[in-house]
């Protein structure tokens, strides 16, 4: 796979404030996202992710270091637009991304400050509320939706875009489970049937656990990266962190503490069952 995203020895200070004192956030971090991949970045309050999140599509610039997208320096204003047509950003609160009366009307908003035809707005908005689930909601008032569905109104002005990659910054924090399953199964959907490159920023554990990989981050630096099941099966690591693990993950951790003999590696329910099931046969 290519890269679509390069961090190279990225460092980030918010600058003094007042009687705030300037705050490092990270130095010398290097992370490279491949193209077309699902990444789940997650980690303790206050270790970056967000920070970090802002630099993929130059919201914030580095103090330090460079990010590459496809090539370009985030750090040339020249490249700022090319960038943020290619890297779409949704944030936690989609009721800070929504600017329009009406669903159609919110997600054209993007392409027409880009100048795209009228004609190729209308396809566009069509497609993308066709893509997330809300085409039938498109003369709706965003305000009369719940939260999952205006979250998923904020993809799609992001779609509308027609980005290469989505970066999610905690954008189910403010939803209800069943919010949040609309939103990770709208963006799973994206990265698996148009080969969208996805970076999530969570702080729910089974959010990450479709990932293709899960960057685990704490205190400004990369404590462990791989494969969700690689980065879950080392329990004692992230709750030294702070940090939880799958409910899944978290019962058979327990059950092994009590002398069963089983994988820390079966993430679905289904595993899970199947693990147990296999081991209580093998005692039998």
């Amino acid at each position: 796979m290519s890269t679509i995203i390069r961090a190279e020895d990225l460092s980030f200070t918010y600058p003094a404030s007042g009687e705030r004192l300037a705050l490092p956030v990270f130095e010398n971090l290097n992370i490279e996202i491949a193209e077309g991949s699902f990444t789940a970045v997650i980690g303790p309050n206050g270790c970056g992710k967000s920070t970090l999140a802002k630099h993929f599509n130059a919201v914030l610039l580095p103090t330090g270091g460079k990010v590459w997208v496809e090539g370009k320096d985030s750090s040339d204003e020249k490249m700022l637009l090319e960038i943020r047509r290619q890297i779409g950003m949704v944030f936690q609160n989609p009721d800070n991304q929504i600017v329009a009366n009406v669903v159609e009307e919110d997600v054209a908003f993007a392409p027409e400050n880009l100048g795209v035809p009228s004609p190729e707005i209308r396809q566009r908005v069509d497609e993308a509320l066709k893509t997330v689930g809300m085409y039938e909601y498109r003369e709706h008032a965003p305000h009369l939706l719940s939260g999952g569905q205006k979250q998923r109104i904020a993809i799609a002005g992001v779609l509308a875009m027609r980005p290469r990659c989505i970066v999610l910054d905690e954008p189910t924090a403010m939803l209800d489970p069943r919010g949040r399953e609309e939103v990770i199964s709208t963006v799973t959907r994206l990265n698996r049937d148009q080969g969208i490159t996805v970076v999530l920023i969570t702080h729910h554990m089974q959010e990450a656990v479709g990932a293709d990989r899960v960057i685990v981050m704490h205190k400004g630096g990369i404590l462990t990266d791989g494969s969700p099941r690689e980065v879950f099966s080392q329990v004692e690591l992230l709750r030294k962190a702070g940090l939880d693990v799958p409910q899944t993950t978290d019962l058979l951790f327990s059950l092994r503490g009590a002398g069963w003999d089983l994988p820390l590696d079966a993430l679905t329910p289904e595993e899970c069952a199947n693990a147990i099931a296999a081991a209580m046969q093998r005692d039998n």
